[in-house]
């Protein structure tokens, strides 16, 4: 049901008539966002009942215009060049194979040399490998047997087939039944348990680099975007956080999206409470009561080595009620974060997800956009309104990004001062006066940037690396062993991390397989190249 308002002088507008035209603006809104959610249960019961469900169209890409492109210049050097680089100058050349003229030479002909024809080769075939370790028997009785070489571990597949797994299943995305049909096409003889035990097991130095990532990635750049999507697990819903910046992924998978979770993932691997001022701040900031605030506080014990002691200290103390539970796991969690001193100067960069709500809290400005434009128009004058408003945040967002480019006190003032006429401007349409009056309120987060130009304004970098993880779950549907989802979170860290480095993903798992460790840890390379970035 669509309603179309009419245009209402300015002189006719009592309080009554507004009051009127806010409700009506109010129920028109729900009405439209229940015929939505009607279609999308329709659509969903199509597809049980093995139907079509209606076709989706792609959004806008809102944020294309804040960028200043000369499409045309770069096209123009590209056809424009007066040199060319030869396109087989970087290749190395295998094998070289003279071919000679199939008629027959006259008499007299006389050799000019050769044409170069370089043609781009894969050969892809099964190599069986039979190690022959040679035993002896020793004068004591005892026997040497010789071992095989590094990397194998007992493995009766090759480093090299081991890594072109994992590389097909976790860069390619190809399925476990698809990858098993082309090995065993290809002449490898391996079964499909057997290549789940590739693709899961024995890779204990990669959970503990991937662990190890997440340490140097807090302390890389001082500040962080997060989000989060669903991850089914054993048939059920469930979540992966993803924590980064442009040198690093990293993700984690749970089976719950709150504070205390991410809290959790701060810690950075310490699975401890710790019970010291800046926990016992945040518990009051957050209101938990006296009485208990005083237990906690006066308490002998501080550290507590895991989740199963803080539970017991708790009881201990008569702290039952769950709210109160909550804020104090809270405080202990962000008081064992705390002892990192990176995280002193970290800004966490959301969307307005409530769990991401942490130390130096900053908010993404595209997703603040989002809220007005998703609004829903009743007549020409809201239509105008929205477009209008809309158009002055990216001229807005488009300042912002100028002025991380060149801070300057005067910019900063005028910056602040245009957010505060920008939001707080009264419109035709009640809905978006109440959202711009919503937004304005959540200014300091909004406007982080202005402290600390260095930070992100948007969190594109988190939603941009999630993709992978909602692909995933579309096609795989979700995992079905512990193993299985610490992989899928291992590996979608590395390999993330490894693109944002420059860092081949192929020769990453074939040095890591092969236990050369000729490329560094990732930890170590987000450091060296964050390095320069953090110095502000």
């Amino acid at each position: 049901m669509k309603i179309n308002l009419p245009d209402i002088p300015e002189s006719e507008q009592t309080p009554l008539v507004k009051g009127l035209i806010g409700i009506i603006e109010q129920l028109s809104d729900t009405v439209e966002r229940q015929q939505e959610e009607i279609t999308l249960l329709k659509d969903e019961i199509n597809v049980l009942k093995g139907q079509k469900k209606r076709p989706k169209f792609k959004p806008s890409k809102l944020d294309t215009n804040t960028d200043e492109k000369s499409d045309q210049g770069s096209t123009d050097n590209k056809r424009s060049g007066s040199t060319k680089r030869s396109k087989n100058q970087t290749l190395t050349i295998h094998q070289d194979n003279i071919v000679q003229p199939e008629q027959p030479l006259p008499i007299g002909a006389r050799f000019k040399g050769y044409r170069d024809f370089v043609v781009q080769e894969l050969e892809i075939q099964s190599c069986n490998v039979r190690y022959r370790l040679a035993c002896y028997l020793l004068p004591d009785g005892s026997t040497v047997t010789a071992t095989l070489p590094n990397g194998l571990a007992g493995q009766h597949f090759g480093t090299r087939l081991r890594s072109y797994i994992l590389y097909q299943y976790h860069q390619c995305q190809v399925t476990q039944p698809l990858l098993l049909e082309q090995l065993r096409e290809w002449g490898i003889d391996i079964s499909s348990g057997q290549l789940n035990r590739l693709l899961t097991e024995n890779h204990d130095d990669l959970h503990e680099e991937k662990a190890e990532l997440l340490a140097a990635g807090l302390q890389s750049t001082g500040y962080i975007t997060t989000d989060d999507t669903g991850a089914r697990h054993q048939g059920k819903n469930g979540f992966v956080t993803h924590i980064g910046n442009e040198w690093f992924a990293w993700f984690q998978s749970s089976d719950r999206k709150n504070r205390i979770n991410f809290l959790s993932l701060l810690r950075a691997g310490n699975k401890g409470y710790q019970v010291n001022t800046c926990a016992l701040n945040y518990m009051a900031t957050n209101k938990l009561p006296a009485p208990q605030l005083a237990l906690l506080a006066n308490t002998p014990v501080t550290n507590f080595g895991c989740e199963e002691e803080w539970s017991a200290h708790l009881v201990q103390l008569g702290i039952v009620v769950k709210r109160h539970i909550q804020i104090a796991t809270e405080g202990a969690l962000l008081g064992c974060a705390s002892e990192n001193e990176a995280l002193g100067k970290l800004a966490v960069i959301s969307d307005g997800a409530g769990q991401f709500k942490v130390l130096q809290h900053g908010l993404c400005l595209v997703h603040a956009e989002r809220l007005v434009h998703k609004l829903i128009p009743l007549n020409e004058g809201h239509r105008e309104d929205i477009a209008q408003v809309r158009d002055e945040i990216w001229s807005f967002y488009k300042e912002l990004k100028e002025y991380k480019k060149q801070p300057c006190d005067t910019k900063k003032s005028a910056l602040s001062k245009e957010f505060d006429r920008l939001f707080t401007q009264k419109t035709r349409y009640e809905l978006l006066n109440q959202q711009l009056k919503r937004l304005n309120k959540l200014k300091s987060s909004l406007l982080l940037v202005l402290e600390r130009p260095e930070i992100p304004i948007h969190t594109n970098g988190s939603e941009n690396d999630l993709r992978e993880q909602v692909k995933r779950r579309k096609v795989s549907g979700g995992t079905r062993s512990d193993l299985g989802r610490q992989c899928r979170d291992t590996f979608s860290s590395l390999k993330k991390t490894c693109r944002k480095l420059g860092v081949s993903f192929w020769k990453y798992l074939n040095d890591r397989i092969s236990q050369s460790n000729v490329i560094p840890s990732l930890g170590s390379l987000v450091l060296q190249k964050a390095h320069p970035a953090s110095a502000y």
